[in-house]
């Protein structure tokens, strides 16, 4: 029997120097994509990717080691300038604005997408420790 080797076929996204950084920002891990402006996913990271495990992924230490990975990927594509878009409560939130714009990327608008009901499902029970 003979086996044959398939490589998975690399594709290459054209790289704008605008770009959009998609901060997700929950109680548990903080997912960051950079993307360019059609959408094209170029880099991104999780907490959970760097190594942290359990009640670490939602500190603002991994956050930040998370959007330095990934500003370093974006930058190594040709990724100047770039607009944050935040969604989520989680604790990560400003540490991740921070080092992406510590990182040599430059911040052009920061927005909060996170979503608000308008009086819409009833929420759950209050949680009693």
């Amino acid at each position: 029997m003979v086996k044959l080797s398939v490589r998975k076929k690399k594709r290459k996204v054209i790289v704008d120097t605008v770009g959009i950084a998609h901060i997700q920002s929950s109680f548990n891990n903080i997912i960051i994509t950079l993307t360019n402006k059609k959408g094209d996913v170029i880099a991104w990271g999780s907490a959970g990717k760097m190594n942290f495990k359990g009640s670490k992924k939602n500190t603002p230490y991994a956050a930040q080691i998370t959007a330095e990975n990934v500003a370093k990927e974006g930058l190594n594509a040709g990724m100047k300038k770039i607009e944050i878009k935040i969604k989520g409560p989680g604790a990560g939130r400003d540490a991740a604005i921070r080092a992406l714009s510590n990182s040599g990327l430059t911040v052009t608008m920061i927005k909060d997408i996170t979503p608000l009901p308008h009086n819409g499902c009833r929420p759950p029970k209050r949680r009693r420790v």
